[in-house]
């Protein structure tokens, strides 16, 4: 049978799984599914046979994948293989006989096509910088001085120890101030920076004269105790911090190193557009999510923008789950491409018969080693239970939390490995902004919650008494557009399946949705806040003095309030489903300011007016009319000034400009004159 144009090819385990091949083959829309016994081994020919179709493969396996791909890898012309768990996931369960809806859905995610992620390259020589207060930094560098290009920087005062009897590695001394860089591309900054003396006897010595300077390396092993050159050193590629009382973390630290030599590739884990981040604008903060929460230091602040460091990024994906814009998106996989998969796995699972599914969203490692050992040794997984594996389950964002009920999931658990605790504060927020949308929305408020579990017993109890409740309807929009556009989507079913579908939902502080609530007494329509606004809620009129906003755009970045002028506008954190939310509403709207000298239009009378009163006792406008200068348009404040004959580069009155009309009219006024002259001599001469 084809999925997605895909061959897929089942097998029972050696009969360790209940599968029926009709049944799955009905729960995915017709066909034959033949259910092989022994597929990796005694039916390996029936392997080569399908691949000799040359059609994609999707192989329900993934124990024995290295062997299938080395199968693959020995043929001519062999078509790309992807490997579904069926077993550890579904098959071996107390449920396992019940499985076949979620088998299915299984296979049709395998069968996805999505776009890849994109990597970065970094290069290493293999020039290690070795660390330490002591003489078993030099012990360390002396393991790996055949293999690596060392340098050692003892940074101790007691240096009362014997020199290497053969100098094979250059020692310095000197105090680390700091360090940036990353695997191929460390700088580290020195003070104190001295040789080690060659004619040291009794103990090592070091030269006078000692400087600062930069050391370039590509690798860092960094002995002190107790110390780091990085936050989250454990994220930084090509630095290793193990604790030096530990001899086989050393020696770990040492084996890994001497493998460190070449080209090395990790993904592009995020992408970053400028035009709609929220940061800054103008030197006025905004949202600092993203660099609150990185863990990695990945995110520095450059100007109105921020800057990502590809090559330092870890990939926790914290800060694309909270940005509200989208600004900053998760590219393993892509999070249309998460979601592609996050619909097919419920759409399929619910169409072939399954009930009250719930989605475990785990990481690729420590929640898929857990699986692996409750499949095994215990229950496994209930068979309404779909696991989800990602990356990281930091990335998961309120997109992904809002889409996974909308699309008829009763629950939603995210495993969280122990590695990730400290850095769990932003999907933690996600997770109460989705729980009150959905207690607002009459869907309940705890379907949503993260699972803090590390031993497998106490994991797969949890998931066995695990009460999915009914599922909050079932939409069917697709996962297009960006992250917000694909949570208004996953808003709006969720808002129509509702018991009582309400017009407004308040939202904790800090949520992404929200009004601004403007004192209009106070407003002066000056307009700063929509040069501020990043998403164009806040919108001006060009005809004339008006300010409106539009109430689904606003993230609540607070960039308006601090902009303004006037201090009148502050942020109301709720959720609006009101139609009126979707359009541009006007907040305040006056007349134009006409100027005193030309009449054109300009500014607002209230802002002009406020000008007025906040500069009329001011030193610079004492002088009588100097006052009219702000109720004058800018190109009559600039004549005006100029003719004023007490500032230093006044100059004489402007000539007027002579135009065609002058001219005609200083000719009918000569003729006129004329005619009158010769008027009044042809009188004279008549009463002559």
């Amino acid at each position: 049978m084809k999925i997605n144009d895909k061959e897929v090819l089942v097998c029972n385990c050696e009969e360790t799984m209940a599968l029926d091949g009709k049944a799955l083959a009905k729960a995915l829309g017709g066909g034959e599914i033949t259910v092989h016994r022994h597929l990796c081994r005694a039916q390996l020919e029936e392997f080569k046979r399908a691949a000799a179709d040359g059609s994609p493969l999707v192989v329900a396996c993934t124990q024995e994948s290295p062997l299938f791909q080395e199968t693959l890898d020995g043929m001519d012309g062999a078509p790309p293989a992807r490997f579904a768990n069926i077993r550890e996931h579904a098959g071996w369960s107390a449920d396992g006989k019940k499985a076949a809806p979620k088998i299915a859905a299984l296979l049709a995610e395998a069968a996805l096509d999505l776009e890849p992620t994109t990597v970065v390259t970094m290069k290493s020589e293999g020039r290690l910088l070795v660390i330490g207060a002591d003489e078993a930094a030099l012990e360390a560098a002396a393991q790996v001085a055949g293999r690596l290009d060392v340098t050692v920087l003892l940074t101790g005062e007691d240096t009362d120890f014997l020199p290497p009897r053969i100098m094979d590695v250059p020692i310095f001394k000197g105090a680390v101030k700091g360090a940036t860089g990353h695997l191929g591309a460390f700088q580290v900054e020195v003070e104190g920076y001295a040789p080690a003396k060659p004619s040291a006897r009794e103990a090592i010595a070091f030269e006078d004269g000692a400087q600062e300077g930069m050391s370039g390396c590509d690798l860092i092993l960094d002995l002190r105790p107790g110390q780091a050159l990085f936050t989250a050193p454990e994220k930084r590629d090509g630095y290793f911090n193990p604790d030096p009382g530990n001899p086989a973390g050393v020696q770990r630290a040492l084996l890994e190193l001497t493998n460190m030599v070449g080209e090395f590739e990790k993904p592009r884990y995020v992408t970053y557009s400028a035009d709609i981040c929220a940061h800054s604008r103008s030197g006025i903060v905004g949202c600092t999510l993203c660099l609150d929460l990185c863990p990695a230091g990945a995110i520095e602040a450059a100007g109105d923008q921020v800057v990502i460091d590809e090559f330092v990024c870890a990939g926790c994906g914290s800060c694309a789950s909270v940005c509200p814009t989208g600004a900053v998106a998760y590219t393993l996989p892509h999070a249309d491409a998460q979601l592609t998969r996050l619909r097919t796995l419920l759409a399929t699972y619910i169409d072939a018969g399954g009930k009250d599914p719930v989605i475990l969203v785990h990481d690729s490692r420590q929640g898929e080693d857990m699986l692996h050992v409750m499949a095994r040794v215990g229950r496994g997984l209930p068979a309404n239970l779909l696991p989800f594996a990602v990356n990281e389950v930091t990335q998961i964002g309120l997109d992904f939390l809002l889409a996974a009920p909308a699309w008829g999931a009763g629950a939603v658990r995210l495993l969280l490995a122990p590695r990730s605790r400290d850095e769990a504060a932003g999907l933690d927020g996600q997770i109460e902004i989705a729980n009150s949308i959905l207690s607002g929305l009459g869907h309940g408020g705890e379907r949503i919650a993260v699972i803090d579990e590390a031993d497998p017993e106490a994991l797969e109890s949890t998931l066995w008494n695990l009460d999915p409740g009914t599922a909050p309807g079932r939409g069917d929009f697709l996962p297009m557009g960006k992250k917000r556009a694909l949570t208004n989507l996953a808003l709006t079913a969720l808002h129509s399946n509702a018991p009582e579908p309400p017009e407004v939902i308040e939202l904790p502080s800090g949520s992404p949705f929200g009004a601004v609530q403007v004192d209009v007494e106070g407003c002066t329509v000056c307009l700063a806040c929509v040069g501020a606004c990043p998403t164009g809620a806040l919108k001006d009129n060009p005809d004339k003095p008006q300010l409106n906003f539009r109430e689904d755009a606003c993230i609540q970045c607070g960039l308006c309030e601090a902009t303004c002028p006037e201090k009148v506008i502050s942020l109301v954190p709720r959720l609006s489903f009101a139609t009126e939310s979707r359009d541009h509403q006007v907040v305040k709207e006056e007349k134009p300011f006409l100027c005193i000298r030309c009449a054109k239009p300009f500014g607002t009378e209230s802002a002009i007016e406020t000008m007025v009163a906040k500069l009329s006792g001011h030193s610079m406008f004492s002088d009588e009319g100097r006052l009219d200068l702000i109720r004058m348009c800018d190109n009559c404040r600039i004549v005006v000034q100029m003719e004023d004959e007490k500032q230093p580069m006044a100059g004489p009155p402007r000539p007027k400009v002579r135009t065609t009309d002058d001219e005609l009219r200083e000719r009918d006024e000569l003729r006129k004159l004329a005619r009158d002259s010769m008027a009044a001599k042809e009188s004279e001469d008549k009463k002559s």
